[in-house]
């Protein structure tokens, strides 16, 4: 994917009127566009891309009047989904990341290109609190963060979407 030459919507005077929100990093394999509430980043999974990401979901949701606390969930749910795209797909692989606030929270939507909704990590059998654990449980946060989540069939594979509950900063 090339990336577009600066225009309105990708200013570095912010993106959807937030200040201080490059409209593109210096990423190979990333590509950011605004969209109502939030962004939408089209990236290859690396760490840079990643990394760049994960520092937008605070950027944007509070300048949308989310409070800290859920807007560290929403980050905790864009790491968790896309590093389970790169388990399931490989290093690399093109995924498209959705983060806006919306009536009901935060919506988080990442798109892999693996079409097999049967493909889903397995829940692993170590309490959330365990201190001595290393992996297994990601669908757990999932569950407890993003409860009702769900997956479905997108234009490019399959579209993992979660509803983040969040409460905005008292005006």
């Amino acid at each position: 994917m090339r990336p577009i030459p600066a225009g309105p919507a990708h200013r570095s005077s912010g993106l959807s009127g937030i200040p201080g929100v490059p409209p593109n990093p210096n990423v190979p394999g990333y590509y950011l566009r605004p969209r109502a509430g939030g962004f939408v980043a089209h990236v290859c999974a690396t760490g840079a891309a990643l990394r760049s990401v994960r520092r937008l979901v605070p950027m944007v949701l509070r300048g949308h009047g989310i409070v800290a606390e859920d807007v560290d969930n929403a980050q905790l749910v864009v790491s968790e989904l896309v590093g389970n795209s790169v388990r399931a797909c490989g290093d690399h692989v093109p995924v498209v990341v959705e983060v806006y606030a919306a009536s009901y929270g935060i919506a988080v939507n990442v798109h892999d290109p693996d079409p097999d909704l049967t493909a889903l990590p397995r829940r692993g059998t170590v309490p959330l609190g365990s201190a001595v654990a290393e992996s297994g449980r990601g669908l757990g946060l999932l569950d407890l963060l993003a409860p009702g989540w769900q997956v479905r069939r997108s234009s490019i594979g399959k579209q993992v979407r979660c509803r983040v509950p969040a409460r905005r900063e008292p005006s």
